[in-house]
């Protein structure tokens, strides 16, 4: 390592963990690094020395400012930015992906629709600087990245910050501001007022790249090709690739005209001559028209002036006559890629809704219930398929901005993000929401209220900043609060108030800022909507969607409610501002689930075909001869089944029951409980011999509450994991005698959770998001110093084999194994697939599966067809069948 990349590397070492480089150009040095406060991968671009000490630090610092103002989904933003041990620095998100240049080495020419997609969002994020005041001055492949296949410009820094502070002194570091193949002819020139149409040139010189292979000029040197620049035509585009459109023609030829008066004025024009707004430049033959089409003559203005008046006066007509609202239309819609039996919870089925629709009704993002890795998808009204809104990787929980620029949503961590609604790079708006409980709502005056850290609500700008608490954070802390959706005219937000994960009950609250305090509105509800008819919708724990009158200026029902829906999946539903709505169908009770042995190779044998219900939880004792598995039909309670087909309910206390883990001599079972009313919503640990000979022994009761439980082989310790101040998993030990005092086993500001013991004792395997996604890790027990990171690209639901010899996890579609080497040092082998996932349930802090003492089958839940879970129905129009439902009942 040199010495300048040693200093480097200590002058950063506060804030930024230089990972390795990323690239070098002729300005600056790109790096991979991780931003420790936020627990992120960032590129950081630092400047070479010479440049830097041609710049200045002032002055570059206070120029780069500019660029860290600009917010645009098609735009690299800056993060930070700074001068460490004289160097000259600043920070970026780091996009995985390629830039156009990587692309373009590898396709050589693009598809026509992407070269003119990806020249449009260029265009788009040009003229937005353009009309904030910043010219990127260097607009090549090389600083267009790819991210998820939309574009992202990069760089605006340097170039803005060293013309402005660099001056004529650039050329004394043998640098130029530019790249000579895509140097417009007066920044060639070395004009010093270069204007928006040099960025036009330039993105000319890249999309004329895009569709034929090479830019329009090129040469051995850089003089020979500022000369082409200069004097030569670029060659015909239709001569080269006859399948390009005549106005593409015309709109490249008229960016790379050589006047700049005679190019395009703005990026916008551009993108318009794109798509062939009838102003574009064409070229027929060898002569090529710019600009507006020629005047028409008079006879022609005066028919097309008297078609204006007739225009205006149908419209008029339109406006003025009474309106007829379009009919509501269902149709049905895929959304998750699991049935949606994976998604129900012991209450209702989620604390916050997965799904959002755009306020215009135009698009639904939405995440993976059942996968923390995956990013949120977006579907577009009319299309079949969904796809992945980037820079939301195990995002959830989404909601709108007003105005449907921007997607918020929860991220790993309790990390509160935005992102723009057609991609690009996320922005952090707080670090302390709820990860557990997680939920917010954007107002109309730009505050978003969400679920702060210790469950209470808090309060930031949708332009960051500093957050701050609101209302009565001790009763709130009580009521794992979510599901919050927004009242208009930033009047209040209505929120859910759920004890026990809405395992018993479930009301609705609403939260008025004014008066820094909630209310109730609804008992024995779960979710509520504002609708712009003037109603709040909810639904009650059976199914149903109501409507109610409710005064926005007193925040109060105004009358009965009346059943608008009937069999709707609790905490399902979404709703835009425009009358769009989504939810899913419940077919009623219970969901019917099997157990089922899937074998290595994935093949499938059911347990017992004449039992089904809605299991959650499977433990196969270690001896084989019996399971336990928790058991949903109204109240939640662990039955146990034998070897010989015999089932036993072994609980009968409380409304639940659940999450069984067995004793090593497959004798009792540890289990998870409500029925003393455990704090925070949580659960007492229990024990209880399955011979049912003696009631069931109350091991733990802790003021937090338990979410799991697991007993060590030599039954000497108990390992469980709580929820506490900041809502996520800390697992802790403590002996079942002598000295009982809760020994941290994982306590740190992560998710930790999905606690699993090895066979002989002396590991502990968990999944924590600490590199933000959610892994498999392996400490030493009970002193769970130095965890090793176990699982690749993300694992969850973690299990031992009963030899100790394998673990094995879920990775994002696959059931995978770990070969572990027994001894004092813990030492693991490669990840490999075993078989799919699809059609097994899944959950995100507990395994829903178990493996055979012999290490050969797998105990799982498989999902119920769609037909026996339901639908998920998309609805256009409906506030008309909202309205007729409810004046039929009044």
């Amino acid at each position: 390592m040199s010495d300048s990349l040693d200093r480097l590397t200590a002058a950063l070492a506060d804030r930024y963990r230089l990972e390795r480089e990323l690239g070098a150009g002729g300005m600056a040095t790109v790096y991979l690094a991780h931003d420790l406060k936020h627990e992120r991968q960032v590129a950081i671009k630092v400047l070479r020395p010479e440049l830097a000490a041609v710049i200045g630090a002032e002055r570059f610092l206070s120029e780069i400012k500019t660029t860290a103002n600009l917010q645009h989904p098609h735009i690299l933003p800056l993060f930070d930015s700074g001068i460490a041990d004289s160097f000259l620095f600043y920070v970026m998100p780091f996009i995985e992906g390629e830039s156009l240049r990587d692309r373009l080495n590898r396709e050589k020419q693009l598809p026509i629709g992407d070269a003119i997609r990806i020249a449009t969002e260029i265009a788009g994020a040009l003229d937005y600087a353009h009309r904030h005041n910043v010219i990127h001055r260097d607009i090549k492949p090389e600083n267009i990245l790819l991210h998820d296949g939309r574009a992202l410009v990069a760089d605006f820094g340097i170039a803005l910050a060293a013309s402005k502070a660099g001056g004529s002194r650039m050329t004394e570091t043998g640098m130029s501001l530019g790249t000579p193949t895509y140097m417009s002819p007066e920044q060639a020139m070395g004009e010093r007022e270069i204007t928006a149409r040099s960025d036009v040139y330039a993105l000319g010189c890249v999309l004329y790249e895009m569709l034929i292979g090479e830019p329009p000029f090129n040469g051995p040197t850089a003089q020979a090709i500022v000369a082409k620049v200069m004097t030569a035509e670029p060659t015909s585009l239709a001569a080269q690739r006859k399948s390009i459109p005549p106005q593409v023609e015309g709109a490249v030829f008229t960016a790379l005209e050589k006047l700049p008066a005679d190019r395009f004025a703005t990026a916008a024009e551009f993108a318009a001559a794109l798509a062939g707004d009838g102003t574009t430049a064409r070229r027929h033959g060898g002569t090529r028209v710019t600009g507006p089409a020629a005047r028409p003559p008079n006879r022609l203005t005066a028919l097309l002036a008297g078609i204006a008046i007739l225009a205006t006066a149908l419209a008029l007509w339109g406006w003025l006559r009474p309106t007829v609202e379009p009919e509501t239309s269902r149709q049905q819609v895929t959304l998750w890629r699991h049935s949606l039996g994976s998604l129900l919870s012991p209450g209702v089925s989620r604390i916050a809704t997965q799904a959002a629709i755009a306020p215009d009704g135009s698009s639904i993002v939405f995440a993976d219930p059942a996968n923390d890795s995956s990013p949120l998808r977006r579907k577009l009204r009319g299309e079949a398929d969904s796809r992945p809104l980037a820079g939301t990787e195990g995002g959830i929980s989404p909601f709108f901005s007003p105005d449907g620029r921007w997607v918020g949503f929860m991220a790993p961590g309790g990390r509160l993000r935005k992102v723009p609604v057609e991609g690009g790079a996320p922005i952090t708006l707080a670090t302390d929401g709820n990860w557990v409980y997680p939920s917010a709502a954007w107002l109309d005056d730009g505050r978003i209220i969400y679920v702060g850290a210790g469950a209470g609500f808090r309060q930031v700008s949708s332009d960051g900043g500093a957050s701050r608490v609101l209302g009565d954070t001790t009763t709130n802390a009580t009521d794992n609060s979510g599901m919050l959706s927004p009242l208009p005219g930033s009047r209040g937000v209505l929120y859910t108030s759920c004890p026990g994960n809405c395992a018993v009950a479930s009301s609705v609250h609403v939260f008025d800022p004014a008066t820094d305090s909630s209310r109730l509105l609804v008992d024995d509800a779960a979710g509520a909507w504002y609708s712009p008819t003037g109603h709040l919708l909810y639904g009650d724990r059976s199914g149903a969607l109501f409507a109610a009158g409710i005064d926005l200026k007193r925040l109060a029902l105004t009358s009965g409610a009346v059943p608008v829906i009937e069999d709707v999946l609790p905490g399902s539903v979404a709703l835009s501002a425009s009358g769009s709505l989504v939810y899913a169908v419940a077919t009623g009770g219970s969901v019917p689930t099997e157990l089922v042995w899937v074998s290595r190779q994935g093949q499938v044998e059911r347990v017992d075909s004449s039992w089904r219900a809605d299991f959650q939880y499977p433990a196969v004792s270690p001896d084989g001869k019996s399971l336990a598995v928790s058991v949903r039909d109204g109240p939640t309670q662990i039955w146990i089944r034998r070897a010989d087909g015999t089932r036993q309910q072994l609980t009968d206390s409380g409304s639940v029951n659940w999450r069984p883990s067995w004793a090593a001599d497959s004798r009792s079972i540890v289990f998870l409980s409500n029925r003393r009313g455990a704090a925070q919503g949580g659960y007492d640990a229990y024990q209880s011999v399955v011979d049912g000979s003696a009631p069931a022994r109350l091991l733990l009761d802790y003021h937090f509450g338990l979410w799991e439980a697991e007993l060590t082989p030599d039954n000497q310790w108990l390992v469980v994991r709580s929820d506490e101040e900041s809502n996520l998993g800390r697992i802790r030990a403590r002996r079942l005698t002598g000295d009982t005092t809760l020994v941290p086993q994982v306590v740190d500001q992560y998710l930790n959770n999905n606690v699993a013991l090895s066979p002989d004792g002396h590991w502990l395997a968990y999944t924590s998001n600490r590199s933000g996604r959610k892994e498999v890790y392996v400490a030493p027990f009970p002193s769970a110093t130095s965890a090793r990171l176990v699982s690749r690209y993300g694992g969850s639901e973690v299990r031992w084999a009963r030899s100790g010899r394998e673990l094995f996890y879920k990775g994002e579609r696959e059931f995978m194994v770990v070969p572990i080497t027994p001894g004092a040092v813990f030492v693991a082998g490669t990840p490999r697939p075993l078989f799919d996932l699809s059609g097994f349930r899944a959950a995100r802090n507990r395994p829903q599966y178990d493996v055979s003492p012999d290490g050969q089958r797998f105990l799982m839940i498989r999902e119920p067809s769609d037909e026996e879970t339901g639908k998920v129905v998309y609805v256009e129009h409906w506030f008309p069948e909202l309205r007729g439902k409810v004046r039929a009942k009044e």
